[in-house]
């Protein structure tokens, strides 16, 4: 059984026997999955146990379990209704975030909900990303009080309404990812290739039938994003929080391209960021965290564009106004943007382009130096003979002191003797719960 968020999953033997000679070759000798080393240790869980057999296509319930991975855009009812009712009838969707972004939608039978299984397990709502993995729900109904971008019930069309302009447009299904725009040559919705139950060719054009999409205009826009690319943020902290630090934070969901602080208000400042989308990732996944002491309030701003005035020193000395559309720590770029994955603050935090050298001493060092919380335990990846890099992961006692971390060393330049250039060290939020 695979658990995506935590890359990991259970295997169960026949016997124990079985599971011994696993874990013991495992240890014994490396054995690398995808290029990444895959660790083998004994389950706490008995036996491995589903609300249903999700290999057997006869079995199943009416209400589907969708995991949505690598989500680089916004997923919302919407979204999920024109990828799912054209497969049968949906009636009522519930989205929910806890280890990523998780949905489940309910089918009017069970023979719906089983077709929509076998055409969109695996599936990529938009090219290269948002992958469907899908699975049988433990309820077989759904309580839905009000019709939003998070929940709706398409059988009671009068409860709370979403504001207007922005009700269902039944056009989210795009090969290309919304930023880039989407025409006539870009694929739907892949089926995967090596599918157990695939049905003919014929059949599945049968069963999941889309409409053909036209390029946006400048009166379309894509369903339930941020009007404006430019985010306001609250909360930050006077004397801690600068320019590189809330781009430090910011990057991880798209190309902060200015940040300027607003003499006006204090503590607040504006993130002009690549597009509407990178806003919304932020708002998704930053706003009420903590950093700091203090809880950041992030939404989307009424400003288009951030425009340097009225600039000042911070309480460190830096600028209140900073442009970072040429930096080269942007994640976002074409050639950089397929390898990102969009993660909620965690514990643990993924630590790349590091000297070789690097020694958990030195990280230590390195948090004392800068007043930040230290780390707890600490994990080194087994690195080619030719990498020039190291790279690891990073776990702390909670979320908000990683958050802290990755705000302050993110981006931090480490020189190594006799070395002409420094390393810029990096770090993002890790799909692991722990080490």
């Amino acid at each position: 059984m695979m658990m995506p968020f935590k890359r990991q999953a259970l295997v169960e033997f026949d016997g124990v026997d079985c599971a011994d000679r696993c874990v013991l070759s495992g240890n014994q000798e490396a054995v690398y999955i995808a290029g990444q080393q895959a660790f083998f240790n004994y389950s706490t869980s008995k036996r491995i146990t589903r609300p249903t057999n999700a290999d057997d296509p006869t079995s199943g319930n009416k209400v589907l379990l969708l995991s949505v991975q690598n989500p680089l855009y916004p997923i919302t009812t919407d979204v999920l209704y024109t990828v799912c009712n054209p497969v049968g009838s949906v009636l009522r969707i519930v989205i929910f975030k806890r280890n990523g972004i998780q949905a489940m939608v309910e089918y009017p039978s069970v023979e719906n909900a089983q077709k929509a299984k076998l055409a969109l397990n695996g599936a990529d709502i938009y090219a290269g990303c948002c992958t469907l993995k899908i699975e049988y729900a433990r309820p077989n109904k759904l309580n839905v009080i009000r019709n939003d971008n998070a929940s709706w019930d398409y059988t009671k069309p009068f409860l709370l309404r979403r504001e207007q302009g922005k009700g269902r447009q039944r056009q989210a299904i795009l090969g290309e990812h919304p930023s880039n725009g989407y025409g006539q040559q870009c694929p739907l919705l892949p089926l995967p290739g090596k599918s157990r139950y695939r049905r003919s060719s014929d059949d599945v054009q049968e069963m999941i039938s889309y409409p053909l999409l036209l390029p946006q205009t400048s009166s379309s826009s894509y369903l339930g994003h941020s009007s404006s690319s430019v985010a306001m943020v609250s909360g930050l902290h006077p004397a801690k929080m600068n320019c590189s630090r809330i781009f430090n934070l910011f990057c991880l969901y798209g190309n902060v391209e200015k940040v300027k602080f607003m003499k006006s208000v204090p503590g607040t400042a504006l993130v002009e960021m690549g597009d509407e989308y990178a806003v919304d990732r932020a708002i998704t996944h930053l706003n009420s965290i903590k950093v700091f002491g203090k809880r950041l309030g992030v939404c989307v701003s009424k400003q288009q564009a951030v425009i340097p005035s009225q600039v000042f020193d911070l309480a460190d000395g830096s600028s209140s106004y900073q442009d970072f559309s040429l930096t080269r720590n942007n994640r976002f770029s074409l050639l950089q943007s397929c390898r990102n994955i969009i993660q909620p603050p965690a514990v643990v935090l993924h630590f790349y382009n590091a000297p070789p050298t690097l020694t958990h001493h030195q990280l230590h060092r390195l948090c004392t130096e800068h007043d930040v919380p230290d780390f707890i335990k600490f994990k080194v990846f087994d690195a080619k003979p030719s990498s020039k890099t190291m790279s690891g992961l990073l776990e702390f006692d909670n979320k908000t002191e990683a958050v802290e971390v990755l705000t302050v060393l993110n981006h931090h330049q480490i020189r190594i003797p006799n070395g002409s250039n420094p390393f810029t060290l990096k770090l993002c939020f890790s799909t692991s719960s722990h080490l």
